[in-house]
């Protein structure tokens, strides 16, 4: 794709499924990666695929949640390659202790909705202000955050992870309308059900039977399909979109 070559992409939340792919596609299209993780060891990994495919990329330990942790994945892009040009935002607390006790409005701790608040909006937004500057200095860029069909299908369970994804297009239309016109673009993805190795290690019939059913294709989604539509909102083929979620979810919703 048109404008990825020689540009410094952040991949945060990049150690595994759709994040992995993303860093390693971005490589592919030209870009240095910081794959950031919570797992350092993931993160590092992923790096080193990158690295041993011919392409640039740097491992970085981080937690989203922290304000220090987000501060040190930005600097050591902006140390190690130079500056910022994009951002893929897609961390998420997808743990049992977490998303497995997002039951309902009525029932849910307290403690994992101020989790799921934490780390997929709190988390979001402290990176986006500390890519801001950054994108600014170089004239633009674009951040694509990973929202999830959850925002719009109006599900019986998992309220709080729902409630941020939902948020995070209020994000994407702030940030669009915030820093359109000084060349930065923000947008976001929302996947369905998308064979990553953690759903690949845990198949359960009757979710995947439930994704075919609701969705318009003949097969579930792959980390590929969520990699190229970052790939493309970053390029220059996809400078004119801003402010946008768009859903890659084999037609599951339609809007």
């Amino acid at each position: 794709m048109r404008g990825l070559q020689g540009k410094v992409a952040i991949v945060a939340g990049g150690g595994s499924g759709i994040g992995a792919t993303t860093a390693a596609r971005l490589a592919k299209e030209g870009a240095a990666v910081v794959v950031g993780d919570l797992v350092a060891d993931n993160a590092k990994h992923v790096a080193a695929g990158i690295t041993d495919a011919g392409g640039e990329a740097i491992g970085v330990q981080f937690d989203i949640a922290s304000e220090d942790g987000v501060d040190q994945l930005v600097s050591t892009a902006v140390s190690t390659f130079g500056g910022v040009d994009f951002a893929h935002v897609n961390a998420a607390d997808l743990s049992p202790d977490t998303i497995g006790r997002d039951s309902d409005a009525e029932s849910v701790p307290l403690e994992v909705f101020d989790r799921t608040i934490e780390v997929n909006l709190r988390g979001h937004l402290l990176t986006t202000r500390r890519v801001i500057p950054e994108l600014l200095s170089r004239g633009g860029g674009a951040i694509v955050y990973t929202s999830s069909a959850a925002a719009f299908v109006g599900e019986d369970t998992r309220p709080s992870y729902a409630i941020t994804k939902a948020g995070l297009g209020a994000l994407v239309r702030h940030v669009a309308s915030k820093w359109g016109r000084e060349g930065i673009r923000g947008n976001a993805v929302a996947p369905g059900l998308i064979l990553t190795e953690a759903v690949l290690a845990n198949p359960d019939p009757q979710l995947r039977e439930y994704a075919l059913n609701v969705g318009r294709s003949n097969r579930l989604g792959r980390p590929d399909d969520i990699a190229g539509a970052v790939a493309f909102l970053f390029s220059e083929d996809g400078e004119w979109i801003n402010g946008q979620v768009i859903s890659v979810d084999g037609g599951s919703t339609l809007r």
